[in-house]
């Protein structure tokens, strides 16, 4: 294992990238820019991009289908595209809200898109024809961002209006005074991790709504974050000019990354996570090869955990060059007492579906201890004269 490199280079936008996304096969990359176009990087060296035009306003959000057959694009002209990811750039276009759109997402099996706008709504659609399903209409400012969670059942969303709102069918608040550019599920669907405009970057357990980890470690904005398919790491990008991987297991930062001479808008790790890509205001687009010892198990992915002796200085000042972290963030170990107590939140962060069982077995022994001493005080005060 050795420290991230940068693979490629892309430049072509004509304006500040917003938004990046691989392909399931990774042989291709898409991304939205203020200048209004998707663009689609072909990872050969040999092939063209595909300049996608037709938006009539800064895109602000792309993202491959799960079957990397189709690309969405939202845009601040109101609207969302799904494009055929070829040269010949077949899209249909459909008006999906009254104002500028911020976000757009697939569910996880295709069928579905969600989609986040300044009007303060988040609709949902059939991929299919396109056709409106529903819509959340409870922030009070714009919602910057929507996301569906791993198994498709919910939708988690930030807004203006400095809330996190985590919505089913009936839409229940999560927590409130968290100012969010972006939110995200955790692969195992129970925690969430959100970038703020105070440069800070929480993780919350969303069946406890109690804050897992925090880390104070850029200077500026956190406008991205992507974690790596495993759960093992998180990668943030900052108008601070850095992109950081965090080890959520250790609850440290491993590498700070330079290379994008301003604010970097965008992150996102490739599907098996051995690479991951982001965009920033300077309208290049990088590609980075993570290097993390990694075992594939069928379609998981295992992460080892890296050694740090494997880190090294950068060779030259003038390429964009991890540096390993000296900073320890905040850690496991620096929770707060009503975290330490709370030991599924805790064991969530190994993320092995042995544990989380063992887990959710505890929980049900505990729920019927709780139950059954319940159960004979209310018998001891009844027989009580």
């Amino acid at each position: 294992a050795s420290d991230p490199t940068l693979e490629r280079h892309f430049k072509g936008h004509r304006g500040a990238v917003t938004s990046v996304d691989f392909s399931c096969n990774m042989k291709q990359i898409a991304t939205g820019s203020v200048d209004s176009c998707v663009m689609i990087w072909n990872m050969k060296p040999q092939m063209r991009a595909y300049r996608f035009e037709g938006h009539k306003d800064a895109v602000t959000s792309v993202q491959f289908s799960p079957s990397g057959h189709m690309v969405a694009s939202a845009s601040r002209d109101k609207t969302v595209r799904l494009w055929v990811p070829s040269i010949k750039a077949d899209s249909t276009e459909f008006r999906a809200h009254t104002a500028a759109v911020r976000c757009v997402n697939f569910s996880d099996d295709g069928q579905t898109l969600v989609t986040a706008s300044n009007d303060k709504t988040i609709k949902v659609w059939t991929v299919h024809r396109q056709k409106f399903l529903f819509s959340f209409n409870q922030h009070v400012n714009w919602v910057r961002c929507a996301k569906f969670s791993p198994d498709d059942r919910l939708i988690v969303s930030c807004s203006d209006d400095k809330t996190i709102k985590l919505w089913d069918k009936n839409s229940r608040e999560l927590f409130r005074r968290l100012y969010a550019n972006h939110v995200d599920f955790h692969p195992s669907g129970t925690c969430i991790a959100a970038a703020s405009t105070d440069s800070s970057v929480k993780l919350w357990d969303i069946r406890t709504n109690k804050m897992l980890q925090h880390y104070q470690v850029h200077s500026g904005a956190v406008n991205s974050l992507s974690f790596h398919p495993a759960g093992n790491f998180l990668i943030t990008t900052s108008s601070d000019s850095t992109v950081k991987i965090l080890d959520l297991l250790e609850g440290k930062l491993l590498y700070t990354l330079h290379g994008h001479q301003s604010s970097v808008t965008c992150v996102a790790f490739s599907r098996t996570g051995d690479y991951f890509s982001s965009g920033g205001a300077d309208e290049q687009v990088m590609v980075w090869k993570s290097n993390f010892d990694c075992i594939k198990h069928g379609n998981g992915v295992k992460v080892q955990k890296k050694g740090t002796s494997t880190v090294r200085p950068p060779t030259s000042s003038s390429m964009p060059s991890a540096v390993p972290s000296k900073h320890s963030a905040f850690s496991l170990s620096a929770l707060s007492l009503d975290l330490v107590s709370d030991v599924p939140s805790l064991l969530l962060l190994s993320f092995r579906p042995a544990t989380i069982q063992t887990v959710s077995i505890l929980e049900q022994r505990l729920t019927l201890t709780e139950d059954k001493l319940k159960e004979c005080l209310e018998n001891q005060q009844q027989k009580t004269p």
